[in-house]
């Protein structure tokens, strides 16, 4: 009993302040606070995305993610959905990066932590790059949405409104649904593209060839919201990159910035996940 008494505590330790409760610098507790406030925020935009999605009118489909996204830059053809997993997985290897330099900063080796942020940096502009070849995509279109004289929708194999020479002998429409097998072919397509009431190409905040309004906006705005806390972490990584190769953190005694850092990176491949779920896979 005595040997337990002798380990307790004073009440002027406990209650008198100038500690941490769970034993965190002040800086991390506020990054946790930030990083908490933020995961509310991407969660509200996830479920009015799902809401959106799921109060659809009938006969009004939401668009599917391999049918949009099916671009490889370089390649001819259609690769669904391949590019945005290479961003995915480049950018959770950068999470691993990041893994690395914080530990290397736990053993105070410099040369680590400056060797693990730079790949780091190289990830995220990569993913960067990529988000914008995706965004070009989306808004130049590929399939371009026509409304037929009799009211039916159709998708085009190829966008004339993009400089592409029309053939009436190759041109091709797929009437209904990017989905269906109703395929119209040679002249006959060409000339229910003539007799359209409406021809939506690519994509932009008022119409979009995919579908609903809706999907662009959400598009716009979630990924482009995502995009700039990445290029943010791609800011926040130089900046402490630089402060490492100056030496600041190994005069300091310790590099808890670069693990500040590190949460907020991970936090920003934890939610593209989340992302990349709901735009791209469900």
């Amino acid at each position: 009993m005595s040997g337990e008494a002798s380990k307790a505590l004073s009440n002027t330790v406990l209650w008198g302040g100038g500690r941490s409760p769970f034993s965190v610098s002040y800086g991390k507790l506020m990054i946790w606070f930030f990083l908490v406030s933020d995961a509310l925020t991407f969660s509200g935009l996830l479920v009015s995305y799902g809401f959106a999605r799921h109060s659809l009118l009938p006969g009004v489909e939401w668009p599917v993610g391999e049918y949009v996204f099916s671009k490889f830059p370089g390649i001819e053809g259609e690769m669904p959905l391949m590019y945005v997993a290479l961003m995915t997985f480049i950018l959770i290897i950068s999470s691993v990066t990041m893994v690395l330099g914080v530990e290397a900063g736990h053993r105070m080796d410099k040369k680590g932590v400056v060797k693990w942020l730079f790949l780091t940096i190289i990830g995220g502009l990569f993913f960067l790059s990529s988000q914008a070849y995706e965004w070009t995509h989306f808004i130049h279109g590929s399939h371009a949405r026509v409304t037929l004289a009799d009211g039916r929708t159709a998708y085009l194999e190829e966008n004339p409104h993009h400089g592409e020479t029309i053939d009436p002998a190759t041109f091709a429409m797929t009437i209904g649904s990017t989905r269906s097998n109703e395929v119209v072919k040679g002249p006959e397509a060409y000339k229910l593209y003539q007799n359209a009431i409406h021809v939506t190409s690519g994509a932009n905040m008022t119409e979009n060839e995919y579908g609903p309004p809706a999907y662009a906006n959400f598009f716009f705005f979630i990924t482009g919201f995502h995009g700039f806390h990445v290029f943010s972490g791609v800011i926040i990584n130089i900046v402490v990159l630089t402060m490492v190769m100056k030496g600041v953190f190994q005069r300091r005694g310790h590099y808890e910035m670069v693990e500040k850092a590190g949460l907020y990176w991970h936090f920003v491949d934890l939610v593209w996940v989340f992302v990349f779920t709901f735009f791209y896979l469900v």
